[in-house]
């Protein structure tokens, strides 16, 4: 004989309406800097959702607040489920804590707290004001999708995701340099997809020599173009009619600051040229990789896709300046060609770089190898001898 399922408990709707309100916060993924992108479902009193929102774009209503226009009255007694604690402050739009007083929810659970100085503070004022509150809810999950933000705040630097596609023994191009097309059209759309969710696309000027790289989004609707820039050192790179010079995204050419002015003439009304230090200082190396991450978090960029070849890709992990990896791998074998990686640093095994892998997917024929820096492993103390 059949038996009903047991009705999902309070918890378990509350679970499933933040795993629904993190969904929600990617989809602003792109648009919100330099603020975060946040979720938000409201449940009525009887755990049923009424309300869905999420941060679409800096300025505008916060995720509380299309959740509960959503909710109406429906809302009073509820609980309101959202993936960073309520804000606390008036900015470009006013407090998400009032706003949730306001609506007469009774409860609020929110995945990940503010680290904010300014913006945190949310979850005391709405339990002076007599809500339940509970923090923490699949907080892992959520600050995922918010791994950008919550590293500009904490590091005070754009997030930087290290793109690069390779054949199975990590060629990326034939020894005679041809490169097109390595992996698939299905993860070269992904690649897109990627683009239109970060703030920035970065190449260095190998990658602009020998490619020509366009760098804008193509193929997502609705995307705000990223910022496209080039790591030019020389400013030699990057000629007259680039494509990156054609107007269809903003344009930032990095060069070193001792160059002359005329080296950057051509530039001159095609994008913005930005001077910073050599790494050491020295002619003829490349920009300071922290400068360089410095002066974009400065223009707002939160989100940094590096695209760029080996050779800046090394600067970055000499620099320690990774947040994540993803690796379209092609099944395919090259044997002689560029590697992924030049010299990143890095001298014996003893200080590799080790990763945590958190995603594989097959995307086409290829696969999508995503990972983060593993957290170091805690000291071991050898016992003293007595």
């Amino acid at each position: 004989m059949a038996t009903e399922a047991a009705a999902p408990t309070a918890r378990e709707r509350e679970r499933d309406a933040m795993r629904r309100a993190v969904l929600l916060s990617a989809r602003g993924l792109g648009s919100t800097s330099p603020n975060p992108v946040v979720g938000c479902v409201v449940l009525d009193t009887g755990g049923r959702i009424v309300g869905e929102g999420w941060h679409r774009r800096a300025g505008g209503p916060h995720a509380e607040v299309h959740a509960l226009a959503e909710a109406g009255e429906a809302a009073r007694g509820g609980t309101a489920v959202v993936t960073l604690e309520p804000c606390d402050h008036t900015g470009r739009t006013g407090p998400c804590s009032r706003a949730l007083i306001d609506a007469g929810v009774a409860r609020v659970v929110y995945a990940v707290a503010d680290p904010t100085p300014a913006a945190r503070g949310g979850a005391d004022t709405l339990a002076a004001a007599g809500i339940d509150v509970e923090g923490g809810m699949l907080a892992e999950e959520a600050a995922e999708v918010n791994a950008p933000w919550l590293t500009s705040v904490r590091l005070g630097r754009p997030h930087v995701r290290w793109k690069y596609a390779a054949t199975l023994d990590g060629r990326t191009a034939a020894a005679d340099g041809t490169s097109r097309w390595i992996t698939s059209g299905e993860a070269r759309a992904d690649v897109h997809r990627l683009r239109a969710e970060a703030d920035a696309v970065l190449v260095g000027s190998g990658t602009a020599r020998a490619d020509d790289p366009h760098l804008a989004v193509r193929g997502v609707p609705g995307a705000v173009q990223p910022l496209r820039v080039v790591a030019d050192t020389e400013a030699s790179a990057v000629k007259p009619g680039a494509r990156v010079l054609d107007g269809a995204a903003p344009t930032l050419i990095a060069v070193a600051d001792d160059l002359p002015d005329a080296a950057t003439a051509h530039l001159d009304g095609h994008a913005e040229v930005l001077r910073l230090p050599r790494d050491g200082g020295g002619h003829g190396r490349g920009l300071d990789v922290a400068a360089l991450l410095t002066a974009l978090h400065a223009r707002g960029v939160r989100s940094v896709l590096l695209e760029g070849g080996a050779t800046l890709a090394g600067a970055f992990v000499a620099a320690r300046a990774v947040d994540r990896v993803t690796a379209y791998l092609a099944p395919a074998l090259l044997g002689a060609g560029p590697a992924a990686l030049a010299d990143a640093g890095i001298a014996t095994i003893a200080d590799v770089l080790r990763l945590t892998v958190t995603g594989i997917e097959r995307i086409g024929p290829d696969l999508r190898v995503d990972a983060v820096p593993a957290a170091p492993a805690p000291a071991v103390h050898e016992p003293k001898e007595s």
